[in-house]
């Protein structure tokens, strides 16, 4: 630039003297050296348009004379590719783009964060079958407690129906799943595998020597049976009642939990859902307050079909952090609510659960959560939070280190991560090549969520991945250390 600016300005010295020379020259010299004035206007016009174009494409200001704001930055971020959702003529039987995304090479660093500390319960769920392997007999052997199978080959997914399940859990886990492959294009190995939507296990251990099980993902699992725990299918949403994906619910709980500090809010423990799905549930209902006695415990039933007529205003989870204390408790089996509970800063009183989920068996009592005993219900939910108001201070870590572990180590990024690792073990134990089963029809974003409307549609453009993950899978335990 210097240069330039140097024979621009020489030009300019040299056409003022000619101007200063033209009347005093002779008439043919004059010709001359107007000749050579306009020559001088016309270049540097034609320089100063070229210059601005190319600073202007650049980004950079015309007059800088030096050069560095115009180099590339060196820590540029790669170009994001992106998966928009292609929903062409949604009145048409839909299929996947013929060019769907399988393969993504990431140029991001190869570094990663290590996994929570709940993934190392990976490999202790698939250790029935760490000696044998898992076999397409014994995968076979599974149809009759499957509701559907998934099948993955060269980074496309198939499902292969058996049976509905209830409202649409099926829909939301493989919906899941195909964010799976978005995220990790290509990452994801080949595998066969069957997944029951139900509400409690289906593989018992009195049914099946172990070595010799059907192999069947579910989202829960007690110590009597041996499904393989995997994320429920309201981390993308839960239409049928409203509850909105994981990532937007955790924004919301965080600044739920910002309205009320934890000392200003209402001193007793707080309950609400339905009573008729358990038995323990029923007997909760006994510790409500009453004229004869207060048990501390403040617990509500929830009206369903009242919820659902007047579109759920009064059932918002991250509007129910006003309780000090809240009270966990199993209903048909498991209970998807368990990560809303230990979300809101409160101290959750946790009564003894029978079933566990992908995390929650990595929850220490006393730093997580205030263990309750199921046969002195009552009793020991007012012990607690007598315990908790005489103990603040401590009540409130115990609420606050359950949340934090909700925010930090459960959110949606290892939530995915958990499943590429889970679905990456298991396919390394299978001995047989997955095909796709007759019957079978290939499932992507656009199958699934260009016919959906309402609040499913919503949900599904929510939680959908648009780009694939610049950095690597956080990283598992070692194999050494894997043992809970």
């Amino acid at each position: 630039m210097g240069n330039w600016f140097d024979s621009v300005r020489g030009l300019w010295s040299k056409a003022a003297r000619r101007c200063s020379q033209y009347f005093l020259e002779t008439p043919g010299k004059r010709w001359a050296s107007a000749a050579l004035l306009v020559f001088s206007i016309v270049l540097l016009t034609s320089s100063f348009i070229y210059w601005t174009d190319v600073r202007a494409i650049t980004g950079t200001f015309f007059f800088k004379t030096s050069t560095s704001s115009s180099r590339t930055p060196p820590n540029k971020p790669p170009v994001k590719v992106e998966y928009p959702l292609k929903c062409i003529n949604e009145a048409l039987t839909l299929t996947c783009p013929a060019n769907y995304p399988v393969n993504y090479e990431s140029k991001a660093s190869t570094w990663a964060v290590a996994c929570p500390e709940y993934f190392r319960w990976i490999r202790e769920d698939l250790r029935p079958w760490r000696d044998t392997g898992i076999t397409r007999q014994m995968v076979e052997r599974g149809n009759k407690y499957g509701d559907l199978r998934l099948v993955i080959v060269k980074g496309k997914a198939y499902v292969k129906m058996y049976r509905k399940a209830f409202q649409t859990r099926d829909v939301f886990t493989v919906w899941g799943i195909l964010q799976l492959l978005r995220l990790y294009p290509g990452k994801v190995p080949d595998l066969e595998l069957l997944f029951a939507c139900g509400d409690r296990p289906v593989i018992k251990k009195r049914d099946y020597h172990a070595t010799y099980a059907p192999p069947v993902f579910h989202y829960c699992v007690d110590d009597e049976s041996l499904d393989i725990p995997f994320p429920d299918w309201s981390f993308w949403g839960w239409g049928e009642i409203n509850i909105r994906p994981w990532g937007t619910m955790l924004w919301g709980l965080r600044e739920a939990n910002k309205r009320i500090r934890w000392k200003d809010r209402k001193p007793y423990a707080f309950w609400k859902g339905n009573p008729s799905t358990s038995g323990r549930r029923a007997d909760l209902m006994k510790c409500n307050v009453s004229g004869e006695q207060d048990w501390n415990a403040r617990v509500y039933a929830q009206d369903w079909q009242k919820e659902t007529e007047q579109g759920f205003k009064q059932s918002h989870l991250e509007d129910q952090c006003t309780h000090r204390y809240k009270i966990f408790i199993e209903g048909v089996a498991w209970s998807v609510s368990d990560k809303y509970i230990l979300g809101c800063d409160s101290m959750t009183l946790l009564v003894k659960p029978k079933y566990f989920d992908f995390f929650t068996r990595s929850l220490v009592a006393k730093q997580h959560y205030w263990p309750i005993s199921p046969s002195n219900l009552c009793r020991d939910i007012k012990s607690a939070v007598e315990w908790g108001n005489n103990n603040t201070n401590k009540a409130q870590a115990i609420g606050e280190a359950a949340s934090k572990f909700i925010q930090e180590d459960l959110k949606m990024e290892f939530v995915y991560d958990y499943t590429y690792h889970l679905l990456r073990e298991y396919a390394k134990l299978m001995r047989f090549t997955p095909t796709i089963p007759p019957g079978a029809v290939e499932v992507c974003s656009e199958t699934m969520a260009c016919p959906q409307n309402g609040p499913w549609r919503q949900f599904m453009m929510e939680s959908m991945v648009m780009s694939p993950k610049d950095t690597l899978p956080c990283t598992m335990p070692s194999s050494s250390s894997s043992s809970p």
